[in-house]
């Protein structure tokens, strides 16, 4: 099929005026994110196609992420795992470094820039990237820079990534030239490496295996720091770079590969262990073999391209709700070993885990996308479990995308408080860059390759749409319909720039187009100085009712979302009705902002009838602002006065007969 591409002044189409977009994204917005809907509007790419349920979970997952960005004040924001604290987090940020690809991932497509750019200087200058955990962070910096296009921002932390690359030393036996790690800290207790070295008996720790995982991770890091580097203009460092990724590449390939499994397994490291020997290979294979593929590891070969079988048999990986992350032959598949009283607690010996779903779809993605032998594998195999894995996002008809799932009944293992709403993985990055098929490139290229299969197939789809999604400093927007009927813009496949239609095709395939890359937008960054990182320090919180510390604190965590499964924020007493909520900056601040946002759920908390702000002026109580009407619900209420000096704010409001008021978040602004 002929591609055509539209020429005409700044990529035009024929000099006529582009139609209006077909989405209409303000109502979008309302309707997917209601009263938060501010939020999201000029933030995130807009997408709609004929299946609603993988619509739905598109949205539903920029909710998940906007709930899982933690305001750390001066210190910018963080992506967290967890709504709500966990032990093993790195205190006082609740910041863990394990999902931060997928953070990254889904973070490089928003319009708003702060949150990627943010979340990469705590990592790397803020110590956030502790090593607790594996982790392809250097690689998924390279990955936003191939899509906002910013080289200044992506070679910003260079001297720390290649620093931290070399910690990792500890971790690789220069005898085998491999990289080993405790399956634990690879985010992956209870496999099979870490059950056999304990004899079948636990598996929590212990294990160190040489796997596919850290050793996909490495090498793509080092792939990553050597085209930085280069383009640094550091020769030296990335040939250095470039030969490492290319000897652990071989390394892989020869010691990982087992024949017999037809698959990349681990190799025991552990020496002097009783049930296992030193180099080894595991027994089973486990869903963590694919790796290499998401970082184009291996090369096209049918050797290689066999091991995709194990994932379509039922009898191997392949559960009917979900991918199990090992084999169902192993000895101890499923069987449960932790638990938190009475309650299952995380494996991976078995359980179907959205994470390493994540990773092999988007394995998947490049196998289809640039290899010419794919095995069984085909577009409507990437379909199909594309939407297997949507579906997992919902609880009935409730979106709560949990820890780890039953790989035969797709019901939810670890069914803790903490498990809700879980960001420990990614989804909209495989729709852009699968189902969309936008291929970010570092040169002036946009190239899309939407891997849907032909009409006709059971999981085709007639029609999509993805619309302001950010590129190398501009607004594209791709479209697939099929017949020409749903949107009536014509037939086919087509890209847009900026608005303008510059390419289209009739049928499904690869397009690219030179596009002139344009400095992206500048990153705005106001400080919310009402952020209380640890308790007892300033700025400190005090409330009219219920004062219980951590009830209080909760307002000023810098944590802000409205899912009724996990309360946030400061819980009033549903009487008296006049209340208040106040912080105590410590040293006076000029001010002259505030975003409150309160939760409601049409039960016992309402939003207040009516509420003021007021600031502590020579030695008493003042009105700043006293907005009109009451605050939206489930959304952000910015209040506006005159810039003033002050140490003190404090939030008057009346609330409702008998119905509390919960304040998710108070945050208090110079502008």
């Amino acid at each position: 099929m002929k591609l055509l591409l539209l020429a005409g002044a700044a990529l035009a189409t024929s000099g006529a005026a582009s139609p209006p977009p077909a989405m209409d994204v303000n109502a979008i917005a309302t309707q997917r994110f209601g009263n938060d809907a501010p939020w999201y509007r000029d933030r995130v790419p807009f997408f709609e196609s004929a299946d609603p349920t993988i619509d739905a979970v598109y949205y539903y997952r920029w909710q998940l992420f906007r709930a899982h960005q933690r305001d750390l004040g001066e210190a910018g924001y963080i992506s967290t795992e967890f709504l709500d604290d966990v032990d093993w987090q790195r205190h006082p940020y609740a910041s863990l470094n394990d999902a931060t690809g997928f953070h990254l991932g889904e973070g490089r497509w928003l319009n708003d820039r702060r949150f990627a750019a943010d979340y990469i200087d705590f990592m790397y200058a803020g110590g956030g990237n502790d090593r607790h955990f594996t982790d392809y962070m250097a690689d998924s910096v390279w990955g936003r820079f191939l899509v906002d296009g910013d080289r200044a921002d992506a070679l910003r932390h260079l001297p720390v990534m290649n620093h931290i690359y070399r910690l990792w030393d500890d971790k690789y036996d220069f005898d085998k030239g491999l990289y080993f790690v405790e399956p634990l800290l690879d985010a992956t207790e209870y496999t099979v490496s870490s059950i056999d070295a304990s004899g079948g008996k636990d598996g929590f720790r212990g294990g160190d295996a040489f796997r596919p995982s850290i050793n996909a991770y490495m090498f793509a890091n080092a792939r990553a720091l050597s085209r930085m580097a280069a383009m640094a203009g550091d020769q030296q460092l990335a040939a250095d770079y470039a030969a490492r990724a290319d000897a652990l590449r071989q390394r892989v390939l020869t010691d990982l590969w087992s024949e017999p499994l037809t698959h990349f397994i681990d190799r025991h490291q552990s020496r002097n262990n009783a049930h296992v020997r030193y180099w080894q290979p595991i027994r089973n294979r486990e869903l963590v073999g694919y790796l290499p593929w998401m970082v184009d590891l291996v090369p096209d070969d049918a050797k290689y391209a066999q091991a995709w079988a194990h994932l379509l048999d039922p009898a191997s990986l392949a559960g009917k709700a979900g991918m199990r992350t090992v084999e169902a032959s192993y000895e101890h598949y499923m069987r449960q070993y932790r638990y938190l009283g009475k309650d299952p607690e995380c494996q991976w010996n078995g359980p179907v885990w959205p994470y390493q779903t994540t990773q092999i779809l988007h394995a998947m993605a490049n196998l289809l996308d640039h290899y010419k032998d794919t095995g069984p594998v085909t577009r409507s195999t990437y379909m199909r479990l594309l939407r297997q894995y949507a579906a997992l996002h919902f609880q009935g008809t409730r979106l709560d995308l949990e820890e780890d799932y039953h790989p035969e009944t797709g019901e939810p293992i670890v069914g803790l408080a903490r498990s809700h709403h879980y960001f420990h993985s990614g989804f909209n990055d495989l729709i852009l860059t699968g189902l969309v098929g936008i291929r970010p490139r570092a040169d002036d290229r946009l190239e899309v390759n939407p891997l849907l299969p032909v009409a006709g197939d059971s999981q085709a789809l007639d029609w999509f749409r993805a619309q302001d999604v950010p590129y190398h400093g501009h607004r594209i927007a791709v479209t697939w319909d099929a017949d020409g009927r749903h949107y009536r813009r014509g037939k086919g496949l087509s890209i847009e720039v900026d608005g303008r239609e510059v390419a289209r095709r009739e049928t499904l395939g690869r397009m690219t187009v030179p596009i002139t890359r344009a400095a992206p937008p500048p990153i705005a960054r106001p400080i919310n100085h009402a952020v209380q990182l640890v308790r007892g320090r300033y700025p400190i919180g005090s409330a009219s009712s219920n004062t219980d510390p951590d009830n209080v604190h909760d307002a000023i965590d810098g944590r802000t979302w409205f899912f009724p499964e996990l309360p946030n924020g400061w819980s009033s007493a549903p009487s008296p009705a006049d209340q208040y909520y106040a912080i105590d900056l410590g040293r006076p601040v000029a001010l002259a902002r505030a975003e409150l946002a309160f939760f409601a759920d049409g039960k016992g908390f309402a939003v207040p009838q009516s509420y003021r702000l007021q600031a502590w002026i020579d030695g008493d109580w003042h009105d700043i602002a006293a907005p009109k009407g009451r605050p939206v619900a489930n959304g952000v209420a910015d209040v506006r006065w005159t810039k003033r000096a002050v140490s003190k704010v404090r939030l008057r409001f009346t609330q409702p007969h008998g119905k509390a008021t919960r304040l998710a978040e108070f945050k208090l602004f110079e502008e």
